[in-house]
Protein backbone atom coordinates (compact mmCIF):
# COMPACT_ATOMS: atom_id res chain seq x y z
CA UNK A 1 0.00 0.00 0.00
CA UNK A 2 1.11 3.25 0.23
CA UNK A 3 1.05 6.72 2.39
CA UNK A 4 -2.00 7.83 2.17
CA UNK A 5 -4.17 4.48 2.50
CA UNK A 6 -1.32 3.87 5.77
CA UNK A 7 -2.39 7.20 6.89
CA UNK A 8 -6.46 6.21 7.08
CA UNK A 9 -5.33 3.06 9.09
CA UNK A 10 -3.38 4.96 11.88
CA UNK A 11 -6.44 7.73 12.11
CA UNK A 12 -8.86 4.62 12.23
CA UNK A 13 -6.38 2.81 14.71
CA UNK A 14 -6.78 -0.22 12.25
CA UNK A 15 -2.97 -1.02 11.86
CA UNK A 16 -1.55 -4.42 12.29
CA UNK A 17 1.66 -5.47 14.71
CA UNK A 18 3.97 -6.18 11.98
CA UNK A 19 5.16 -3.44 9.38
CA UNK A 20 8.02 -3.41 6.15
CA UNK A 21 8.70 -0.36 5.29
CA UNK A 22 10.51 1.09 2.00
CA UNK A 23 10.61 3.27 -0.94
CA UNK A 24 12.43 6.03 -2.02
CA UNK A 25 12.04 8.87 1.09
CA UNK A 26 14.25 7.78 3.80
CA UNK A 27 12.94 10.50 5.62
CA UNK A 28 9.12 9.41 5.55
CA UNK A 29 10.70 5.93 6.71
CA UNK A 30 12.64 6.73 9.25
CA UNK A 31 9.75 9.21 10.48
CA UNK A 32 7.16 6.27 10.61
CA UNK A 33 9.13 4.12 12.42
CA UNK A 34 9.47 6.51 14.80
CA UNK A 35 5.17 6.88 15.10
CA UNK A 36 4.80 2.84 15.16
CA UNK A 37 7.09 2.10 17.96
CA UNK A 38 6.88 5.51 20.06
CA UNK A 39 5.60 3.34 22.85
CA UNK A 40 6.15 3.98 26.33
CA UNK A 41 8.04 1.38 28.84
CA UNK A 42 7.90 -0.60 25.90
CA UNK A 43 11.05 -3.12 25.60
CA UNK A 44 12.35 -2.24 22.43
CA UNK A 45 15.42 -3.88 20.73
CA UNK A 46 17.05 -1.50 17.50
CA UNK A 47 19.31 -3.76 15.15
CA UNK A 48 21.03 -1.80 11.97
CA UNK A 49 22.11 -4.25 8.98
CA UNK A 50 25.26 -4.54 10.76
CA UNK A 51 24.56 -5.70 14.01
CA UNK A 52 21.52 -8.09 12.76
CA UNK A 53 21.84 -11.10 14.58
CA UNK A 54 18.62 -13.93 13.22
CA UNK A 55 18.68 -15.55 16.90
CA UNK A 56 18.87 -12.18 18.62
CA UNK A 57 15.57 -10.57 16.58
CA UNK A 58 13.82 -14.00 17.20
CA UNK A 59 14.73 -14.09 20.62
CA UNK A 60 13.23 -10.76 21.56
CA UNK A 61 10.16 -11.55 20.00
CA UNK A 62 9.86 -14.87 21.69
CA UNK A 63 10.51 -14.01 25.32
CA UNK A 64 8.29 -12.82 27.83
CA UNK A 65 9.46 -9.12 29.14
CA UNK A 66 9.90 -8.77 32.41
CA UNK A 67 9.53 -5.39 32.71
CA UNK A 68 6.47 -4.35 30.00
CA UNK A 69 3.59 -6.09 27.60
CA UNK A 70 5.17 -5.55 24.66
CA UNK A 71 8.28 -6.48 22.85
CA UNK A 72 9.48 -4.11 19.68
CA UNK A 73 11.80 -5.23 17.37
CA UNK A 74 12.87 -2.66 14.58
CA UNK A 75 15.58 -3.47 11.73
CA UNK A 76 17.08 -0.65 9.64
CA UNK A 77 18.79 -2.12 6.76
CA UNK A 78 19.86 -1.00 3.18
CA UNK A 79 20.91 -4.74 1.92
CA UNK A 80 17.47 -6.71 2.27
CA UNK A 81 17.13 -9.44 5.44
CA UNK A 82 16.75 -12.85 4.00
CA UNK A 83 12.87 -14.09 3.38
CA UNK A 84 13.35 -16.74 5.41
CA UNK A 85 14.49 -15.02 8.93
CA UNK A 86 11.53 -12.01 8.02
CA UNK A 87 9.02 -14.70 7.52
CA UNK A 88 9.78 -15.84 10.81
CA UNK A 89 9.77 -12.74 12.83
CA UNK A 90 6.18 -11.92 11.01
CA UNK A 91 5.14 -15.77 12.27
CA UNK A 92 6.19 -14.53 15.77
CA UNK A 93 4.26 -10.80 15.50
CA UNK A 94 0.92 -13.54 14.16
CA UNK A 95 1.02 -15.60 17.34
CA UNK A 96 1.49 -13.04 19.53
CA UNK A 97 -0.51 -9.67 18.98
CA UNK A 98 1.79 -7.89 21.70
CA UNK A 99 4.87 -7.98 19.83
CA UNK A 100 5.90 -4.89 16.91
CA UNK A 101 8.20 -5.78 14.44
CA UNK A 102 9.33 -2.60 12.04
CA UNK A 103 11.64 -3.63 9.11
CA UNK A 104 12.42 -0.62 7.61
CA UNK A 105 14.47 -1.54 4.23
CA UNK A 106 16.44 1.26 2.72
CA UNK A 107 17.65 -0.36 -0.66
CA UNK A 108 16.56 0.13 -4.33
CA UNK A 109 14.62 -3.35 -4.59
CA UNK A 110 11.55 -2.09 -4.10
CA UNK A 111 9.71 -5.05 -6.14
CA UNK A 112 10.33 -7.49 -3.51
CA UNK A 113 7.76 -6.22 -0.57
CA UNK A 114 5.06 -5.06 -2.77
CA UNK A 115 2.61 -7.83 -2.25
CA UNK A 116 5.56 -10.18 0.04
CA UNK A 117 2.92 -10.56 2.78
CA UNK A 118 -0.57 -10.44 1.00
CA UNK A 119 -2.08 -13.74 2.68
CA UNK A 120 -0.83 -12.25 6.18
CA UNK A 121 -1.92 -9.30 8.31
CA UNK A 122 1.85 -7.93 7.95
CA UNK A 123 1.60 -4.24 6.09
CA UNK A 124 3.98 -3.76 3.17
CA UNK A 125 3.93 0.63 3.15
CA UNK A 126 5.94 2.14 0.28
CA UNK A 127 7.08 5.26 0.56
CA UNK A 128 7.73 7.93 -2.39
CA UNK A 129 9.40 11.09 -1.61
CA UNK A 130 6.86 13.79 -1.42
CA UNK A 131 6.21 16.41 -4.12
CA UNK A 132 6.73 20.16 -3.38
CA UNK A 133 3.06 20.84 -1.59
CA UNK A 134 3.62 17.24 0.57
CA UNK A 135 6.92 18.17 1.71
CA UNK A 136 5.31 21.88 3.02
CA UNK A 137 2.67 20.50 4.55
CA UNK A 138 5.24 17.81 6.47
CA UNK A 139 6.88 20.79 7.19
CA UNK A 140 3.98 22.69 8.69
CA UNK A 141 2.83 19.94 10.36
CA UNK A 142 6.98 19.38 12.35
CA UNK A 143 6.64 23.32 13.07
CA UNK A 144 3.06 23.34 14.95
CA UNK A 145 4.39 19.90 16.75
CA UNK A 146 7.33 22.17 17.87
CA UNK A 147 5.42 25.00 18.40
CA UNK A 148 7.61 27.48 15.56
CA UNK A 149 5.76 30.58 14.10
CA UNK A 150 6.30 29.91 10.26
CA UNK A 151 3.97 30.22 7.22
CA UNK A 152 4.16 28.42 4.36
CA UNK A 153 5.96 30.86 1.97
CA UNK A 154 8.82 30.90 4.41
CA UNK A 155 9.01 26.95 4.31
CA UNK A 156 8.93 27.26 0.56
CA UNK A 157 11.95 29.47 0.76
CA UNK A 158 13.85 27.19 3.73
CA UNK A 159 13.37 24.33 1.27
CA UNK A 160 14.37 25.65 -1.95
CA UNK A 161 17.38 26.29 0.04
CA UNK A 162 18.28 22.79 1.08
CA UNK A 163 17.14 21.62 -2.58
CA UNK A 164 14.43 20.05 -1.72
CA UNK A 165 15.49 18.33 1.32
CA UNK A 166 12.93 17.94 3.79
CA UNK A 167 15.25 15.93 6.26
CA UNK A 168 17.66 19.28 6.63
CA UNK A 169 14.50 21.17 6.45
CA UNK A 170 12.93 20.03 9.44
CA UNK A 171 15.83 19.94 11.05
CA UNK A 172 16.15 23.46 11.37
CA UNK A 173 13.13 23.50 13.44
CA UNK A 174 14.79 23.22 16.52
CA UNK A 175 17.06 26.07 15.68
CA UNK A 176 13.51 28.42 15.25
CA UNK A 177 11.40 27.15 17.93
CA UNK A 178 13.72 29.27 20.48
CA UNK A 179 12.39 32.44 18.98
CA UNK A 180 9.23 33.99 20.13
CA UNK A 181 8.41 35.70 17.46
CA UNK A 182 7.31 34.39 13.60
CA UNK A 183 10.09 33.53 11.57
CA UNK A 184 10.77 35.13 7.73
CA UNK A 185 12.53 34.35 4.76
CA UNK A 186 15.03 37.07 6.32
CA UNK A 187 15.54 35.31 9.42
CA UNK A 188 15.76 32.01 7.75
CA UNK A 189 18.62 33.75 5.01
CA UNK A 190 20.21 34.86 8.49
CA UNK A 191 19.61 31.61 10.37
CA UNK A 192 20.64 28.88 7.73
CA UNK A 193 23.71 27.67 6.62
CA UNK A 194 22.29 26.01 3.53
CA UNK A 195 23.94 22.65 4.25
CA UNK A 196 22.58 21.30 1.40
CA UNK A 197 23.68 23.80 -0.71
CA UNK A 198 28.15 24.50 -1.33
CA UNK A 199 27.03 27.72 -4.38
CA UNK A 200 25.05 25.35 -6.05
CA UNK A 201 23.24 27.58 -7.51
CA UNK A 202 26.50 29.53 -8.90
CA UNK A 203 27.61 26.01 -9.96
CA UNK A 204 24.85 25.34 -12.23
CA UNK A 205 24.70 28.86 -13.73
CA UNK A 206 28.76 28.61 -14.42
CA UNK A 207 27.52 25.34 -16.73
CA UNK A 208 24.99 26.92 -18.21
CA UNK A 209 26.56 29.85 -19.12
CA UNK A 210 29.21 27.28 -20.38
CA UNK A 211 31.55 28.36 -18.26
CA UNK A 212 34.62 26.31 -16.70
CA UNK A 213 33.11 24.15 -13.86
CA UNK A 214 35.46 21.40 -13.34
CA UNK A 215 37.24 23.58 -9.76
CA UNK A 216 33.78 23.96 -8.87
CA UNK A 217 32.43 20.40 -9.11
CA UNK A 218 35.49 18.97 -7.29
CA UNK A 219 35.15 21.43 -4.48
CA UNK A 220 31.42 20.64 -4.34
CA UNK A 221 32.35 16.70 -3.83
CA UNK A 222 35.14 17.34 -1.36
CA UNK A 223 32.27 19.09 0.97
CA UNK A 224 30.90 15.84 0.50
CA UNK A 225 28.06 15.97 -1.48
CA UNK A 226 27.15 13.06 -3.94
CA UNK A 227 27.45 12.69 -7.07
CA UNK A 228 23.79 11.79 -7.74
CA UNK A 229 22.41 14.44 -5.62
CA UNK A 230 24.21 16.98 -7.52
CA UNK A 231 22.87 15.77 -10.84
CA UNK A 232 19.07 15.87 -9.26
CA UNK A 233 19.61 19.11 -8.04
CA UNK A 234 20.66 20.06 -11.75
CA UNK A 235 17.75 18.67 -12.93
CA UNK A 236 15.43 20.11 -9.96
CA UNK A 237 17.06 23.87 -11.00
CA UNK A 238 16.61 23.02 -15.05
CA UNK A 239 12.64 21.58 -14.90
CA UNK A 240 12.42 25.28 -12.50
CA UNK A 241 13.68 27.51 -15.22
CA UNK A 242 11.25 25.60 -17.68
CA UNK A 243 8.34 26.19 -15.61
CA UNK A 244 9.30 29.82 -15.82
CA UNK A 245 9.77 29.46 -19.56
CA UNK A 246 6.11 28.01 -19.94
CA UNK A 247 4.85 30.36 -17.79
CA UNK A 248 6.42 33.52 -19.37
CA UNK A 249 5.40 32.16 -22.84
CA UNK A 250 1.90 31.99 -21.65
CA UNK A 251 1.46 35.04 -19.50
CA UNK A 252 3.75 37.16 -20.82
CA UNK A 253 5.77 38.24 -17.70
CA UNK A 254 6.94 35.99 -14.55
CA UNK A 255 4.97 35.36 -11.13
CA UNK A 256 7.56 33.73 -8.67
CA UNK A 257 4.19 32.63 -6.30
CA UNK A 258 2.22 30.79 -8.94
CA UNK A 259 5.63 29.55 -10.65
CA UNK A 260 7.71 28.06 -7.18
CA UNK A 261 5.29 28.56 -4.40
CA UNK A 262 6.63 31.66 -2.77
CA UNK A 263 7.79 34.89 -3.34
CA UNK A 264 10.93 35.28 -4.37
CA UNK A 265 13.21 38.40 -4.54
CA UNK A 266 12.66 40.57 -7.32
CA UNK A 267 16.63 40.45 -9.06
CA UNK A 268 15.93 36.41 -8.37
CA UNK A 269 13.01 36.03 -10.31
CA UNK A 270 14.51 38.30 -13.09
CA UNK A 271 17.85 36.58 -13.17
CA UNK A 272 15.83 32.79 -13.39
CA UNK A 273 13.39 34.44 -16.08
CA UNK A 274 16.26 35.63 -18.51
CA UNK A 275 18.29 32.72 -17.75
CA UNK A 276 14.73 30.30 -18.88
CA UNK A 277 14.25 32.17 -21.97
CA UNK A 278 17.66 31.83 -23.36
CA UNK A 279 17.15 27.94 -23.45
CA UNK A 280 14.96 26.54 -26.37
CA UNK A 281 11.47 24.25 -25.43
CA UNK A 282 12.98 21.26 -27.30
CA UNK A 283 16.50 21.55 -25.72
CA UNK A 284 14.61 20.89 -22.07
CA UNK A 285 13.76 17.73 -22.99
CA UNK A 286 16.94 16.91 -24.41
CA UNK A 287 18.59 17.83 -21.08
CA UNK A 288 15.72 16.23 -19.32
CA UNK A 289 16.51 12.89 -21.33
CA UNK A 290 20.03 13.23 -20.85
CA UNK A 291 20.23 13.63 -17.00
CA UNK A 292 17.55 11.24 -16.43
CA UNK A 293 19.67 8.94 -17.88
CA UNK A 294 22.63 9.46 -16.64
CA UNK A 295 20.90 8.81 -12.80
CA UNK A 296 19.83 5.27 -13.93
CA UNK A 297 23.33 4.75 -15.38
CA UNK A 298 24.66 6.33 -12.15
CA UNK A 299 22.21 3.88 -9.79
CA UNK A 300 22.48 0.72 -11.82
CA UNK A 301 26.21 0.48 -12.72
CA UNK A 302 29.17 0.07 -10.85
CA UNK A 303 31.50 2.22 -12.85
CA UNK A 304 32.76 5.70 -11.55
CA UNK A 305 29.84 8.00 -10.51
CA UNK A 306 32.24 10.79 -10.67
CA UNK A 307 33.23 10.19 -14.10
CA UNK A 308 29.60 9.74 -15.42
CA UNK A 309 28.78 13.15 -13.71
CA UNK A 310 31.71 15.23 -15.09
CA UNK A 311 30.87 13.28 -18.75
CA UNK A 312 26.99 14.49 -18.28
CA UNK A 313 27.80 18.19 -17.28
CA UNK A 314 30.30 18.27 -20.43
CA UNK A 315 27.41 16.88 -22.86
CA UNK A 316 25.04 19.80 -20.93
CA UNK A 317 26.76 22.23 -22.31
CA UNK A 318 27.16 21.03 -26.00
CA UNK A 319 23.37 20.97 -25.69
CA UNK A 320 23.28 24.70 -24.99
Amino acid sequence: MYRAEFDKHLQNNSISNSFVLFGESAFLIESYVDRLTNITDASTLSLYHDEYDAKLAKAHLSQASLFSDVNVLIIKSEKKVPKKDLDELVELCEKNKDNIFVYAYFGDDHKSYGNAYKNKSTMCVRFFNPNHNEALQILLQIAKEKDVNIDKYSLAHLLNIHNSDISLAANEMDKFRVYDKEITTKDIDNLVSGLGEISLDDFIKKILSKKEFKEDLLNILEHGEDEIRVLTMICSYITQLYMFNIYIRVNGRPNALEILGYPAPSFVVDEKAALSLKIKPNTYYKLHSLLLDSELKMKSSHIDKGAILLSTLIRVQKLL
